[in-house]
């Protein structure tokens, strides 16, 4: 993710861990769960898993933390899922919200022509072909690209951050401003050509201000100063792992999770 401003906003974006589905008997009561420990706005929706499900994958599909998840359930550093495994998913109300609001034309839109119209967000397949082909424009490697974008949020425009953090490259719009003296034009991070466009050309810039691929993912992460400051701090470190993970699957031809 671009840079963040606070140690809170850090801890809430804790990595997407790539989870393997393990295969086996099925369990007829849920994980041991903590309602205590989630934080308010939070809907907790039991899920029953199925062949081919995530952690990851099922924290895009219902709104939900990642880290929340596997915290909630207890799964682990590993993640993994039973097939038939009881899960609680801690879905965030807010989120669901937005989402449902941001698909309807904004109050007054539409309005002349006497109906309201939805705003259909683009398809995952729309958002890798546009993050591959800016990839090779900029030089960076597509399939990094992809890897950070299935990371920060599944392959989706609609995500927006606790921290303000926006679309499929998870920017915040200081970013874009930022990039904006590279690619030397205006970026709206909200379209996905300019989401895409400031993730891409800022995984470039930080390529070549960093000395090593984990600083520079562990710069878009963490930010570059405070990984000039302080290391990689260790759940930076997992989040790197974690990317690397799925480029490897992706180059490979697999799905990212």
């Amino acid at each position: 993710m671009s840079p963040r401003g606070t140690t809170a906003a850090t801890a809430l974006l804790t990595p997407v861990v790539v989870a393997a589905v393990i295969v086996g008997g099925a369990l007829t009561a849920p994980a041991s769960a903590e309602h205590e420990s989630l934080p308010g706005g939070r809907r907790v929706t039991d899920y029953t898993v199925r062949p081919g499900d995530t952690a990851t994958e099922l924290a895009v599909r219902f709104h939900a933390w990642t880290a929340e998840l596997i915290a909630h359930n207890h799964l682990g550093p590993g993640a993994g899922l039973t097939v038939g495994e009881r899960i609680e998913i801690p879905v965030v109300t807010a989120a669901v919200d937005d989402h449902r609001a941001e698909r309807r034309t904004p109050a007054g839109a539409g309005q002349q022509a006497g109906h309201t119209e939805e705003v259909a967000y683009p398809s995952r397949q729309r958002v890798r072909r546009a993050i591959v082909r800016t990839s090779r424009l900029q030089g960076v490697d597509p399939q990094l690209a992809l890897a950070v974008s299935w990371q920060e949020a599944g392959w989706r425009m609609h995500h927006v951050s606790s921290a303000g953090a926006l679309g499929a490259m998870q920017v915040l719009p200081s970013t874009a401003e930022w990039m904006e003296l590279y690619v030397g034009r205006d970026l709206a991070p909200r379209r996905l050509r300019d989401n895409v466009a400031t993730g891409v050309t800022l995984l470039h810039v930080l390529a070549e201000g960093t000395v090593s691929r984990a600083r520079q993912l562990g710069s878009y992460y963490q930010g570059l100063g405070a990984v000039r400051r302080h290391g990689l701090y260790d759940d930076t470190r997992d989040y790197v792992d974690n990317v690397l993970a799925i480029k490897h699957r992706l180059e490979a031809g697999q799905p990212p999770a």
